[in-house]
């Protein structure tokens, strides 16, 4: 398990891959980019790195078919809310595939 969490920090950047900018430019969610599949965003309540105020804007530009919130997960709710993450997912293919 220590070993598991020590990779995982190794591979974390710290910094954002994409300003605000960026992501406004490159990632407009078209029928013809993406077709008609399914989309669900999942908010992280604690994410520091990408704060709420900004997934909400994501939401907004390109609004998914549902949003679903982690209350108290982080950037990554992999690690520190996986029950509730794999819940999710599990939801979300049973409705959508």
């Amino acid at each position: 398990m220590n070993q598991d969490l020590t990779l995982a920090f190794s591979l974390l950047r710290p910094f954002p891959i994409f300003g605000d900018e960026d992501l406004r430019e490159n990632t407009q969610l078209t029928e013809e980019k993406h077709g008609t599949v399914a989309r669900v965003y999942i908010v992280c309540e604690q994410d520091k790195i990408m704060e709420q105020d900004f997934q909400v804007s994501i939401v907004e530009r390109n609004p998914p078919n549902e949003v679903k919130v982690i209350a108290g997960a982080d950037h990554m709710p992999m690690l520190s809310k996986p029950q509730e993450l794999f819940s999710y997912l599990q939801q979300i293919a049973d409705n959508y595939y």
